[in-house]
């Protein structure tokens, strides 16, 4: 598919869209107007970046007041502009920026490392003072720590 940078009106108006990818919009720097009305959006958080998109672009969208959910249920018939960012609040970001894919897969197995050290070094005091404290109880009865 070819770019369509000079684009200035982009009608998807009644083409039963549950959802625009987040980022056309965006890729049409020279829109002016979009049409998209009379479609049974789906009011989940997918919607959010087109949400976002909307309340930046106001003035580039016609009819905005029949943008309307219509799944889920409950949301049925309700404007898509009513929103507002509290109603987004669940919804998550769940990807990873390259810096916290490089922090998690450092501070993981360092973790990981840490544990097993301090598992294995307080392991080793606990046997040495065992020991010790064996050493120190056959000091008082030698009879009863002699070897067979």
């Amino acid at each position: 598919s070819r770019p369509l940078p000079g684009l200035a009106t982009l009608s998807l108006a009644s083409n039963r869209l549950g959802q625009l990818e987040p980022g056309v919009p965006g890729a049409l720097p020279q829109l002016r107007e979009l049409l998209l009305q009379d479609n049974p959006w789906v009011c989940s958080c997918s919607i959010l970046p087109l949400w976002r998109w909307l309340s930046h672009n106001r003035d580039k969208v016609r009819e905005k007041s029949l943008l309307l959910c219509r799944v889920p249920e409950l949301l049925n018939k309700y404007p898509i502009m009513a929103f507002g960012d509290e109603s987004f609040r669940q919804c998550q970001d769940t990807s990873l920026s390259p810096k916290h894919y490089i922090a998690f897969f450092t501070i993981g197995p360092f973790s990981f490392l840490a544990s097993i050290f301090f598992c294995t070094f307080l392991g080793s005091l606990v046997v040495f003072y065992h020991s010790l404290r064996r050493e120190s109880h056959c000091w008082r009865r030698p009879r009863i720590c002699r070897v067979h």
